[in-house]
């Protein structure tokens, strides 16, 4: 089993920045696909960015279109913690960001279905 935490939400003005970080316990951390989306009040939950881990090359990321450039995933496996940094924000990137883990999957996925554990959410809010 894996528990996810998440922190770092807020209110923000358009243009701002902030930085969510995810926590996970219970398993070996570094083997996982580690996984952030969203999902906007009436909307459903979209992806937003990824990072596998590659036992030879390290870290690999994919990110959705809509914040390609804008955000940044990382991890620190010793930690085993992922963050989100998040620039530029605007007012579409306001939701609940979930943190997600995908067991024994190496490569960065964007696919919900491939992650088991999730986390309880933190509300970002981006003011015009």
């Amino acid at each position: 089993q894996v528990q996810l935490v998440e922190s770092g939400g807020g209110l923000v003005q358009h243009g701002g920045s902030l930085r969510l970080s995810c926590v996970a316990s219970g398993r070996t951390f570094s083997n996982y696909a580690m996984g952030w989306f969203r999902q906007a009040p009436g909307k459903e939950r979209e992806f937003v960015a990824a990072s596998g881990w590659y036992r030879w090359t390290g870290p690999s990321t994919y990110y959705a279109d809509t914040v390609k450039g804008r955000f940044t995933i990382s991890r620190d496996n010793v930690k085993n913690t992922v963050y989100l940094q998040m620039n530029s924000l605007k007012p579409e990137d306001t939701a609940v960001y979930y943190c997600a883990s995908s067991p024994g999957i190496a490569r960065p996925t964007a696919t919900m279905t491939d992650y088991h554990y999730w986390g309880q959410g933190t509300q970002v809010t981006v003011s015009s």
